[in-house]
């Protein structure tokens, strides 16, 4: 069954909380659904943009005239183990990613306890290569089941074929011509729509602690083993406690009605109160996650950094090594500090506790968010010569 919802925003249907009205907004809860839903879009020559949790999206205030589909499925399939102590999940793209991580841990299973509190969709998690705390999905996906736009049938991609990288894959790349500049094709949503996603995780209860905040919060060293359950609450702690969770009333909207299990949003709305003191909205919450990818620089570029800037081993789009270094840093060196807005009780600013994230203050539009957007950018690239690149998919939205 596909269900039509009338009146949707996306302000209604994404972390940040903004962006206009939406002409047709459907949720199917069929595979086939899922697919119908979208050939017909294409069919009719509809702008489609294919939502998972709406965490990694800025849509502009302006009405959105085509199709929204989000997958309304939600089931998640355990293989038995194998004779390498792995076993194949398999997920639907609509299932909340960390309902799927919760499960995952309660099953025994290591893979992706660090990526734990992630907003979002399974089928996101591999368009974006979503990964935290020393895991990326990419290092778990075995293949994935998709609708191919293009051809009009479905297709296994295997992780060759994905040509995962930093926050980006083959499906990913697929919408735009360059980064942050669009293709005329396939925009805002991929040639390969995600139906299911099979990840191959590891049978024990403990991981390795592959991040060093994470093994200052649990108190140990890095490459340590730990249960996996600790790890995963650790890693709630800590991306609760720098505001990079989404706020769970969002789930008492009406059209966001079961998109995660009742029991884990009860779980993440009492997690919630305790870190914040309150039962009200935590508007650091409000984002889009990190909205400035870490940039990865050729050596010209790297040798005009500051000699206290971060630096890590990394490698370009061409293959050539190049050197990661941290949003986080610059925007904070060049002048935007926690908190910052362009002015005086502007309703969009930097979260109060981490600076890679540009929240809604309670009453922010699109406009406002990408207004402070580009004088965050320009800024940067006047200080240090680097040009970020925004990680959300920006839908209308030009700065």
């Amino acid at each position: 069954m596909t269900t039509e919802h009338s009146t949707t925003t996306f302000a209604d249907l994404t972390t940040i909380g903004v962006g206009g009205p939406i002409r047709t907004f459907l949720t199917p809860d069929t595979r086939d659904g899922v697919i119908d839903a979208v050939r017909q879009a294409d069919a009719a020559g509809s702008p489609l943009s294919v939502i998972g949790g709406g965490s990694n999206l800025l849509a502009a205030d302006a009405p959105f005239d085509g199709v929204v589909v989000r997958d309304a499925r939600q089931d998640i399939r355990f293989g038995s183990p194998q004779a390498d102590d792995t076993v194949a999940v398999s997920a639907d793209a609509g299932c909340n990613w960390d309902d799927f991580v919760a499960e995952s841990v309660a099953h025994g299973l290591e893979g992706v306890e660090g990526l734990s509190g992630i907003p979002g969709t399974v089928g996101a998690s591999v368009v974006q290569n979503i990964g935290a705390y020393g895991q990326e999905v990419a290092s778990s996906v075995a293949q994935v089941e998709a609708w191919d736009r293009e051809e009009s049938r479905t297709v296994t991609l295997d992780p060759q074929h994905l040509r995962f990288g930093y926050r980006m894959s083959a499906l990913k790349a697929s919408m735009y011509d360059a980064p942050a500049q669009p293709s005329d094709r396939f925009f805002p949503t991929p040639r390969f729509v995600v139906l299911s996603v099979t990840l191959r995780l590891h049978r024990g209860a403990e991981g390795t602690v592959g991040y060093r905040q994470l093994a200052k919060a649990l108190g140990v060293e890095v490459g340590d083993r730990m249960p996996v359950a600790a790890i995963r609450d650790a890693v709630l702690k800590v991306r609760a406690a720098k505001g990079m969770l989404e706020d769970a009333h969002r789930y008492g909207i009406p059209v966001m009605a079961g998109a995660k299990r009742a029991d884990t949003v009860q779980a993440a709305l009492q997690a919630q109160r305790e870190a914040t003191g309150s039962d009200g909205p935590d508007f650091n919450r409000h984002s889009c996650g990190s909205f400035f990818m870490n940039p990865i620089l050729d050596d010209t570029q790297a040798a005009r950094l500051p000699q206290d800037a971060p630096r890590f081993p990394a490698v370009l789009p061409s293959g050539e090594p190049g050197t990661k270094t941290s949003a986080a840093w610059l925007i904070d060196h060049a002048g935007f500090h926690r908190g910052y807005a362009v002015a005086a009780g502007a309703p969009a600013s930097l979260s109060t506790l981490h600076t890679l994230a540009l929240t809604n203050r309670g009453s922010a539009r699109a406009a406002d968010i990408a207004e402070l957007a580009r004088t965050v950018r320009d800024g940067v690239e006047q200080a240090f010569g680097v040009r970020l690149v925004p990680e959300p998919v920006l839908v209308g939205v030009t700065f």
